[in-house]
């Protein structure tokens, strides 16, 4: 090497942090997929195309449908620890379809560094001729390792779209562009982790036409801390389904209302004794833009961190 030749530069590090699901599923004889593949395997030579060298973390092997908060907050974990490495330039996570929007979101909630955190997973298997898999892992390498996703949280790379984590659901069962955020909520700033402490059952309650309040009750009584209603409409219900979340509230049980509607926010501006103006009055919380996953997710946090009424409902104002 001459004075004259330019130093050379360091390859970019991109952690990919494996939790099993579809991506990483292959079918055997019967037809029936499970997980069975290494992170090394998935990722293949992404690292390669992207131009980034790979270091691979096997935080879980699960099919993400059986994912408890618990499970996910080892996803967080894995990816804090990743970003602890001053070299690294991003990470990945590689994650099951059925309940990729609650983890992003779970890690967005309490994300705090500007480097991206990129999830992606795939509708088809692994060993499927026309896997999405080795598409959607590439780009969200890319994704991590682009200085244009820094300072944008968590993201979601799918079907060649790259989302943000809060507002994006699965759209469609099978479809290889199965996720979407059309109507963003905001994202506020990093909430605290809370190290130790235990995560509160949180149950969600789907409203049908002339339902009474029974299920809301048998949640309360389980012992559930807080309760999402996936109302209807803009977020109403019956007047039956009111007073159950009137005595729930009066039990100390928090209730956020979301809406089974896929686009648009809840509201309060419907009566009548089952709508929205209703449900606040005896005591709800509109969850705004946020679906019941989502929803969920964020009343967990905050009662996980002591949160009383008023912080609940400021911080679901603020991030739905």
């Amino acid at each position: 090497m001459t004075p004259a030749d330019p130093l050379p530069q360091p390859v970019p590090l991109v952690v990919v942090v494996t939790t099993g699901g579809t991506i990483a599923s292959t079918r055997d004889e019967r037809g029936v997929s499970a997980p069975s593949l290494s992170g090394a395997d998935v990722v293949g030579d992404a690292g390669a195309r992207a131009g980034v060298a790979v270091r691979t973390v096997e935080a879980l092997h699960a099919d993400s449908s059986t994912l408890t908060l618990e499970q996910a907050a080892l996803v967080r974990g894995a990816c804090a620890s990743a970003l602890a490495g001053r070299d690294v330039r991003g990470v990945v996570v590689l994650h099951g379809t059925d309940s990729l929007e609650e983890t992003a979101f779970l890690l967005d909630l309490h994300h705090d560094d500007e480097r991206p955190v990129v999830l992606t997973g795939s509708q088809r298997t692994a060993d499927d001729p026309d896997s999405d898999a080795p598409a959607n892992v590439l780009a969200a390498v890319r994704a991590a390792a682009d200085p244009a996703a820094r300072r944008r949280g968590v993201l979601v790379a799918f079907g060649g779209r790259l989302l943000p984590a809060a507002g994006t659901t699965k759209r469609h069962t099978s479809a290889l562009d199965a996720f979407a955020a059309p109507d963003p909520p905001g994202r506020g700033p990093a909430l605290p982790w809370p190290a130790g402490a235990p995560w509160p059952r949180v149950d969600v309650v789907a409203v049908h036409p002339g339902a009474d309040g029974a299920l809301v009750d048998a949640a309360a009584a389980l012992g559930a801390r807080g309760l999402v209603l996936q109302a209807l409409g803009s977020g109403n219900t019956t007047a039956a389904v009111v007073e159950a979340v009137r005595r729930a509230c009066a039990a100390g049980v928090a209730v956020v209302v979301s809406t089974r509607v896929p686009d648009g926010p809840t509201s309060v501006g419907y009566g009548g004794g089952g709508g929205g103006h209703d449900l606040a009055a005896a005591g709800a919380v509109s969850a705004g833009r946020l679906r019941a996953g989502q929803a969920r997710v964020l009343l967990a946090v905050l009662l996980r961190a002591g949160a009383d009424r008023a912080r609940i409902a400021a911080e679901f104002t603020a991030r739905g």
